[in-house]
């Protein structure tokens, strides 16, 4: 890690403040968020809704360290982002996040197995241990018969239970997630729901989606919107 944490998290696993992100189009810069401020509790289950191209997925990739602000502060498990090199922010996502995405972005040439290992491996893990944590997640999921099939070998659903098998692995403080029922009919999307929050509950995770699913929103302890760059309750 380049930089000790900046504070402590005091029971906050995200924190941002005045968050700004522009985008120049052509001549002209566009601002997409003006000023976020934002803290996500230790356990707490936060939807963020909007309408497409609000913003969402910007500041859910500025929180996450996949991206950087224009202006303002992003903590994340205690450590100030804009103050680590790419290392180091790689370090704190692999240690204290998980990501999930709408379109499950599984490695199509490798095993459920292989996918769900893969932060464990990246992060130095030994191997042997790699795939016996990512069997018992497959398991936790509801896949432990898809253990050696690839992701063309899933439905829709299994390869988005994968994903956040893949997720959660590396036993996270957060997961974020961008719009992860968006490619679900409703009975699969009421499933990965119910698997969060036993996940929530069992691991204490936190969970902070961005999605269109006003349905899917209203499940969640807490429920923003993002509209004009601003978000509010």
């Amino acid at each position: 890690m380049s930089s000790q944490p900046q504070q402590q998290s005091n029971g906050r696993i995200i924190e941002c403040q005045n968050l700004t992100k522009t985008y120049q189009e052509g001549p002209v810069p566009v601002e997409v968020l003006s000023g976020i401020s934002l803290s996500i509790r230790d356990g707490e289950q936060v939807a963020i809704v909007g309408a497409s191209g609000s913003g969402k997925s910007t500041l859910l990739h500025l929180l996450g360290g996949l991206d950087k602000p224009n202006s303002g502060q992003v903590i994340v498990d205690g450590y100030d982002m804009n103050k680590l090199d790419d290392n180091g922010r790689g370090a704190v996502r692999n240690r204290s996040l998980g990501f999930v995405y709408q379109f499950h972005h599984l490695l199509m040439e490798f095993t459920a197995l292989e996918n769900v290992a893969m932060p464990l491996l990246i992060r130095g893990d030994k191997v042997s241990s790699a795939k016996k944590q990512a069997t018992e997640m497959l398991q936790r999921v509801g896949l432990s018969h898809r253990v050696l099939h690839k992701p063309a070998e899933l439905s829709g659903g299994e390869r988005q239970r994968a994903a956040i098998a893949r997720a959660l692995v590396s036993r996270p403080k957060c997961v974020l997630a961008d719009e992860p029922t968006g490619n679900l009919d409703h009975k699969t999307a009421e499933s990965v729901y119910a698997l969060m929050l036993e996940l929530n509950q069992e691991l204490n995770t936190s969970f902070l989606v961005v999605t269109h699913d006003l349905e899917f929103a209203s499940k969640m302890e807490r429920t923003l919107h993002l509209q004009d760059g601003f978000l509010t309750n």
